[in-house]
């Protein structure tokens, strides 16, 4: 086991001890002792350690902790609206244990003002929720911590939400131009924005489906992506998904076209027909994205499962050509129908956007051939009873990643074949 596991097993470990015994009792002092120590050997040889808790998912710097997955505490923690904790290596042992008794606080909702432990001077360790930044502020977008007010809520409001989302598309932003240069998927970037499309979704008292309507073609990537990411995952709750498979469906639905970012910008966009060859190029994207999420990450099968199926048929048509025929993954058939439907809805150089009963006709005729019947049925019921609201983003024009083009398919009939 890594030390960062073990340090979160004893802060765990620690919380719970603090539950049962008094302040003073021995047990509860063996308890933050072994913490302390714990926490020693992780920052030794690093200046900062960064933890991420998202819903049941622990993240260490960009690293998702699978052999944490069990772990209960990331989502005690994650509903407490701390979603991130920060760890400097000179933290004292009488400040660490100010934080724990802070942080069990906190969890256990007798938390109070903290505003003279959050003084000028950054404190060596820190906590509280996750929020991306605002492209106007400049700078890399990803997620920043944020204090957390005596009534436990972050400076943003319930969650760290922004209404319109344009935070959570600038961070989709960055994540595809992190891929691009790199070629490594920031994944506590990741599953924040999941986590902040998801609470998004649950504003209110009806969900909320936030379609993302387009003032510019080059946003299409991200927007797109946000789109497909809240629709796969109300599908998967309509469906009767458990919350842990619903993240997992709507992590799949942001990262489905991250192949994209290896086609160049000018053929996505490009306004006519498609050559032989340039749709040979565009086709390549579901293997490139799924090689892509398998060399990043063994938590992430699911994932590159979905990139690399999204384009496939019921029937077997579509791309890439399966060598041996066989039965999509459900998640993937999810996250095709969600794909179709954002993308018929979307302004495009090429074609008007169409109106949601024209899409949803569409998704009806193809039931049965291209898409699944049973999870077209559920979708359509879903956009049909759900309040669904196209709102706008106002993210200004800067250079950005590959924009991927709506999806397309085989059928001679298709309003998204583009020769």
């Amino acid at each position: 086991m890594t030390p960062e596991s073990s340090f979160l097993i004893s802060l765990g470990q620690a919380l719970a001890t603090m539950s049962l015994y008094n302040e003073g009792h021995p047990a509860r002092e063996r308890a933050l002792d072994t913490s302390f120590e714990q926490l020693l050997a992780m920052t030794d040889g690093n200046p900062c350690v960064e933890y991420s808790f998202l819903g049941g998912e622990s993240v260490v710097g960009t690293r998702v902790m699978a052999e944490l997955s069990t772990w209960d505490w990331a989502s005690k923690l994650s509903a407490a609206r701390v979603e991130r904790i920060e760890i400097d290596a000179d933290v004292t042992r009488e400040a660490y244990f100010e934080f724990v008794d802070e942080l069990f606080r906190q969890v256990t909702g007798r938390c109070f003002d903290t505003a003279e432990t959050r003084q000028l001077v950054r404190p060596p360790i820190r906590f509280g929720q996750l929020k991306v930044k605002d492209p106007a502020t400049g700078g890399a977008v990803g997620p920043r911590l944020t204090d957390l007010t005596d009534d436990g809520r972050g400076e943003a409001g319930v969650s760290g939400i922004a209404v319109d989302l344009t935070e959570e598309v600038a961070a989709v932003r960055w994540i595809h131009s992190e891929v691009q240069d790199g070629g490594q998927i920031p994944m506590a970037e990741v599953e924040a924005v999941v986590h902040a499309l998801a609470s998004a979704m649950h504003q209110g008292e009806q969900m909320l489906v936030p379609l993302l309507a387009l003032k510019q073609y080059d946003q299409y990537t991200t927007t797109h992506a946000c789109n497909v990411s809240v629709l796969a995952m109300g599908l998967s709750e309509r469906l009767g998904f458990s919350p842990a498979e619903t993240r997992a469906v709507g992590v799949a639905g942001l990262l489905h076209d991250i192949g994209k970012v290896a086609i160049p910008h000018e053929l996505l966009v490009k306004p006519g027909r498609f050559t032989d060859e340039e749709r040979k190029i565009v086709q390549r994207h579901p293997i490139d994205g799924a090689r892509l999420i398998l060399e990043r990450e063994r938590g992430l099968g699911l994932a590159a499962v979905v990139a690399y199926e999204h384009h496939v048929f019921l029937n077997g048509e579509g791309y890439p050509a399966m060598r041996f025929p066989r039965a999509c993954h459900y998640a993937s058939r999810i996250v095709h129908v969600c794909d179709i439907y954002d993308a018929l809805c979307t302004d495009r150089p090429y074609r008007q956007a169409w109106e949601p009963d024209q899409a949803l006709a569409y998704l009806i005729e193809q039931s049965g051939r291209e898409l699944d019947p049973e999870i077209v049925r559920a979708f359509s019921e879903m956009v049909t009873e759900a309040l669904v609201q196209r709102l706008d983003v106002t993210a200004p024009r800067t250079e950005a990643p590959p924009e991927p083009e709506l999806p397309a398919t085989t059928c001679a009939t298709s309003p998204m074949a583009r020769a």
